[in-house]
């Protein structure tokens, strides 16, 4: 165990070495190598395949709505390309206040039943990280993973508490840690024996479209036991196994062909290389983000994002004063992709990070790790142009091998879709049909949910198999009221002190390929006693039935 820690130290201080190399020397970085395994878990092929399986499929979350790679996409460089609308409202629990944090949009919160529950703070909306999601590509360099660096390099079997990695697997580590959470991808109390029996009866990436020719072709008919064995000797699926094949996927995107990397065939276009001598220079911007990783994987400095106190980042770990308000360097590498920088998404462009930098944080304090220097308008704009364009991997902005990927039921358009015109109800708002999940037919708890109606008093869902639009009563009705109308009653809404009424119910889908690309067109209606009419109505919602790939 000492050894293996050695062995692992030393290859991340032979990275240091080279980035201060790099420092004093201008011109090409140091190639970028793969980063090491750990001899638990050496690379394979067939773990790859089964670990980039794993990390595209929508059904380890219990909405079958969230996969790792949800937050993940290469085409963001590896962060959530969704930030820019989940907005979390920081610590003092109001949004539209300067310490909201733009994260990462996961579930709606569920019971352990599997019902939704009326988060306090989200409501029947997704709940929201309240950090940014870090970039995957190059995490696996990292010897301590998230924003804190609360995952070590010591992975321990959560079924039997044995020492499995005894160092060296951080990204094991970590891969154990978001498929239960009950913000991000699961319902509460989930556990890992739960997650592995709906892997063993789950088709792998049954809900994903596009899929690249080469895993389909090594997927092909089989189930998810038959990859294991594959990868590894055996059918059995385990939370260590999942980690396992997960990471090894990771290690596997190594972003070495940006035109940094091609400098001694390509030379840099003249502001590109002026920007590249101003990160080296007099914006010290290489002292954090050194050649060839351009991070520093085991640091975590505090630079004045935001105070400390809103959230201490590693100091919660650690409990160092001199760490509070520190979080983990990312690597610059395909930073040009990215839509919000920071670990609370606070700044929207590499423009503005360069503001920040150049006046030394926006916060100042006594740990604060950067100070101001001076930068010319010429100056930010080649440095931008180094730092958006120098550092992208073409085959990681254009999705191609190793970052090639199938196509999530989430971005496929296939979601419910709504139309027609709502009827508000007494508070102003009308009631809403919310229909989050995959309309898969053969599901049984298709999960549906009911919200802002009036607490306490009963709805009603329509469904039929036509859109429409008729007033009634002073209602508009959206659904065609035909006579395969069906009107189910959803009894009386929950809710009260402030929360509006609502309701969460599921219904089975008939398992029928004949119903492939059939819709259903679903309405609320809503009693409301203040109302003259008596009545709300939500807007139409249609809902359009596929198959399992």
């Amino acid at each position: 165990m000492l050894e293996h820690r050695s062995r692992t130290a030393a290859a991340f201080g032979a990275v240091a070495l080279v980035s201060a190399a790099f420092l004093s020397a201008q011109g090409p970085p140091p190639p970028l190598l793969p980063p090491p395994a750990p001899p638990q878990n050496p690379v394979t092929t067939a773990k790859t395949n089964l670990g980039k399986t794993l990390f595209w499929d929508e059904q380890l979350s219990s909405s079958r709505t969230i996969a790792c790679a949800t937050c993940h996409m290469p085409e963001a460089g590896g962060t959530d390309p969704r930030t820019g609308t989940a907005l979390h409202p920081g610590r003092d629990g109001r949004t539209g206040t300067p310490d909201d944090v733009f994260g990462s949009p996961g579930v709606i919160e569920h019971d352990a039943g599997g019902g939704c529950v009326h988060n306090a703070t989200f409501g029947l909306s997704p709940q929201v990280t309240s950090r940014r999601a870090p970039p995957a590509i190059m995490a696996a360099y990292a010897p301590l993973q998230f924003w804190d660096g609360r995952r070590n390099g010591i992975l321990v079997d959560p079924a039997t508490n044995l020492v499995v990695i005894p160092g060296g697997g951080a990204l094991e580590n970590q891969v154990l840690e978001p498929p239960l959470s009950p913000i991000e991808m699961n319902h509460a109390g989930v556990s890992w024996s739960e997650l592995e029996q709906r892997l063993a009866a789950s088709k792998p990436l049954a809900l994903a479209t596009d899929l690249p020719a080469a895993l389909a072709t090594w997927l092909g008919q089989r189930n998810y036991p038959d990859l294991f064995q594959e990868a590894f000797g055996s059918p059995a699926i385990t939370a260590v196994r999942v980690a396992m094949a997960i990471a090894t996927y990771e290690r596997s995107l190594v972003p070495n062909q940006a035109p940094v990397d091609q400098q001694a065939i390509t030379p840099l276009p003249p502001l590109e290389a002026r920007g590249q001598q101003i990160f080296t220079g007099v914006g010290r911007c290489i002292g954090c983000h050194g050649a060839p990783l351009f991070s520093r994987p085991a640091a975590f400095f505090h630079i004045g994002v935001r105070p400390p106190q809103e959230d201490p980042g590693r100091g919660a770990i650690t409990s160092a004063p001199q760490d509070n308000g520190a979080f983990k360097v990312p690597s610059l590498r395909n930073v040009g992709l990215r839509t919000r920088f920071f670990h609370n998404g606070g700044k929207v462009s590499l423009e503005e990070v360069v503001d920040f930098y150049t006046r030394g944080g926006d916060f100042r304090s006594p740990n604060i790790a950067i100070q101001p220097f001076a930068l010319s308008p010429q100056d930010r704009t080649a440095l931008v142009a180094f730092l958006r364009n120098a550092l992208t991997d073409p085959r990681v902005a254009q999705a191609l091998p190793p970052f090639d990927h199938p196509t999530l039921n989430s971005m496929s358009g296939r979601g419910a879709r709504t139309y027609g015109v709502a009827t508000p109800g007494s508070s102003g708002r009308p009631p809403r049909v919310l229909a989050p999940e995959p309309a898969v037919l053969g599901n049984p708890t298709y999960r549906l949910a009911i919200d802002d109606g009036v607490a306490g008093a009963p709805a009603f869902l329509l469904l039929d198999t036509a859109p429409g639009q008729a007033t009634l009563l002073g209602v508009t009705f959206n659904v065609g009221l035909t006579p395969s109308m069906l009107a189910v009653s959803l009894g009386a809404l929950a809710g009260g002190a402030g929360v509006p009424g609502w309701t969460s119910f599921s219904l089975a889908l008939p398992d029928d390929r004949a119903l492939v690309g059939a819709s259903v067109y679903l309405q609320a209606i809503a009693v409301d006693p203040l109302l003259a009419t008596g009545l709300s109505a939500s807007a139409g919602v249609q809902v359009t039935f596929f198959a399992e790939r």
